[in-house]
């Protein structure tokens, strides 16, 4: 009778939480919406996220369960989860959101199914007719034993075209790297095409068409993606072998050299806000940068910076551990005054393999082993992988590269008012047309015979 009555009670509790739960997210003074949709299935709780500014939907959400008035769930692909009470009457759920190094606060209310509102304007993303091909591909990764799927753009005429493969930043990401319904690839890859280059997108693992996923699957994971995505071009008739190359954004700007530096046999490397340093001065910097430019005083952006660099300390010295390495950086912050538990929860994405790897790597010796043409470029105003840090020490690794820093430019290469995170999307421009001639210009030379 007691089981008979314990099931009772959990199949009541599944019933709570099916619905569609809506809330946002304050990012860098953005309101950024997301949606938590709880269907019953015929094996239980089917459940994904929605990030409709992003045009990110049916993100698969794992570990759904209400316990002592308390619900979790975990985003894999997002490296990010949440946990927060739920109200008396059970319609509301407030919370935190935990995604890599940084936690939010996010209140989920249980709302009406209802229609996504219109995106924001965004005049740049690439609409057909298009004057070149378009065609989507799959490719496998044999040594992952998965495939990718993405789109390969074509110009006009017969080839063999030089072709480019483009690489998206942390965090999986779709084909066109959407974000806040920008679509950065789309017009990259629009840009290049227009100018006699071909070029591969993809989405990537666990997103859209593409197999694979997961929060321990590192930089050196999609390094093999970029080498298999190069074989894949080297397949195509339509593509010279001999002048294909990499360009890649951010977390992608790592991969790019390393892939080159595992075997890869790209012609040249573009970075785009690409890292020269170790992922732990990344987050210090971008952390530092970004409460300052939020209004901090120069006391607590110091005091943070100290904070940061700690925590990341914390976590290379158990690189190799993750629960280590989250209890390690927790602790941290708990000496610093922060509660135990809002701690434990703002340090639990730290246990993943990416993020351990993430921190720990130094792009140092893969860049300085490049021996094919390097272009990179950064946005002065890029608060993320901040040109003051990366493009010096860059200059010192590659005296040959092309480094270019971009006046107000931000990380995603917009011409920009402050840099802030939160103004990527209120920006209606998706990536800068000095950013784009900038790199066109210099791959069309490099590859032109």
């Amino acid at each position: 009778m007691i089981v008979a009555m314990e099931m009772v009670q959990a199949e009541a509790a599944q019933a709570d939480l099916v619905g569609r739960w809506e809330g946002a997210l304050n990012v860098g003074g953005t309101s950024l919406p997301i949606v938590i949709r709880v269907e019953q299935g015929s094996n239980g709780l089917v459940t994904v996220m929605d990030s409709p500014a992003q045009n990110a939907r049916g993100i698969p959400v794992a570990d759904l369960i209400l316990n002592g008035g308390v619900v979790r769930f975990a985003v894999p692909v997002a490296r990010g989860g949440f946990e927060g009470a739920v109200s008396a009457d059970g319609g509301t759920w407030t919370g935190t959101w935990t995604q890599g190094a940084g936690s939010l606060p996010l209140i989920l209310t249980r709302a009406a199914n209802a229609a996504e509102p219109a995106g924001p304007n965004r005049p740049r993303t690439p609409q057909p007719p298009f004057p070149y091909a378009a065609e989507d591909v799959t490719f496998r990764n044999e040594g992952a034993g998965i495939t990718l799927a993405g789109t390969l753009t074509l110009p006009a005429g017969s080839g063999p075209f030089p072709a480019v493969v483009l690489l998206t930043g942390s965090g999986a990401q779709d084909r066109d790297e959407t974000i806040f319904d920008h679509k950065p690839f789309a017009v990259w890859a629009d840009a290049l095409t227009r100018r006699g280059i071909a070029v591969l997108r993809y989405d990537d693992r666990g997103i859209g068409g593409s197999g694979g996923g997961g929060p321990d699957e590192t930089t050196a994971d999609f390094a093999t993606d970029a080498g298999a995505a190069i074989a894949f071009l080297q397949t195509r008739p339509e593509i010279d072998a001999a002048r294909i190359g990499l360009i890649g954004h951010s977390e992608g700007g790592a991969i790019a050299p390393l892939a080159v530096r595992n075997g890869a046999p790209a012609a040249f490397v573009v970075m785009l806000a690409g890292p020269a340093v170790s992922g732990a001065e990344i987050i210090t910097e971008q952390a530092a940068m970004i409460a300052a430019a939020s209004g901090q005083t120069p006391e607590q952006v110091a005091a943070l910076r100290s904070v940061q660099s700690r925590t990341m300390a914390a976590v290379v010295a158990n690189r190799n551990d993750g629960p280590a390495a989250a209890a390690a950086a927790s602790a941290v912050l708990v000496e610093a005054g922060i509660p135990a538990e809002r701690a434990r929860s703002s340090t639990a994405a730290m246990a993943s393999g990416w993020y351990r790897y993430f921190v720990a790597y130094d792009p140092a010796p893969a860049l300085a082993a490049l021996t094919v043409p390097l272009l990179a470029v950064y946005g002065e105003k890029d608060l993320q992988v901040p040109a003051t840090l990366d493009a010096g020490a860059l200059r010192r690794l590659q005296p040959s590269a092309e480094i270019v820093v971009l006046p107000g430019l931000n990380h995603l290469m917009q011409t920009a008012t402050t840099g802030l995170p939160g103004e990527y999307g209120t920006i209606e421009e998706t990536v800068s047309p000095l950013a784009l001639d900038t790199v066109t210009d210099w791959v069309v030379k490099v590859t032109t015979r």
